[in-house]
């Protein structure tokens, strides 16, 4: 996630991960500023063994495109709201949708960890 204040929210993907019996790891870490520190997890997430990334970010909601420029795995969006959003979200969900192409991110609903960690859940049972 993007921020220490998306925890809350980003936790409840753990805890269904976490009842489905698939481990899983939480990082903050911003696409704005620290870049280099996304990068290299996102570059390094396959040797260390992550087969799918969730990345939770509100506001301008970088940090699912930039995690997926940097990796070949599957890698899903949560738009995020914040005290500082933008008609709910709005703003977060349409940065994560409109990547460019070659740059994928599934994208669920604003607030929504829960069901990426279910789509997450249905991408490693393939």
């Amino acid at each position: 996630m993007g921020s220490k204040s998306d925890m809350p929210v980003m936790e409840k993907a753990a805890k269904e991960l976490t009842d489905r019996g698939i481990r899983n790891e939480i990082r903050v870490m911003s696409a704005h500023r620290d870049p280099d520190m996304v990068a290299e997890y996102a570059k390094n997430a396959r040797m260390r063994g992550l087969r799918v990334i969730i990345a939770g970010a509100g506001l301008a909601a970088a940090l699912p495109g930039v995690v997926a420029a940097h990796t070949d795995l599957p890698v899903i969006g949560v738009p995020l709201t914040s005290s500082m959003t933008v008609a709910g979200g709005l703003d977060a969900l349409l940065s994560i949708v409109q990547m460019p192409p070659g740059v994928p991110v599934a994208t669920v609903g604003v607030d929504n960890p829960k069901n990426a960690a279910a789509l997450a859940a249905r991408i490693l049972s393939l």
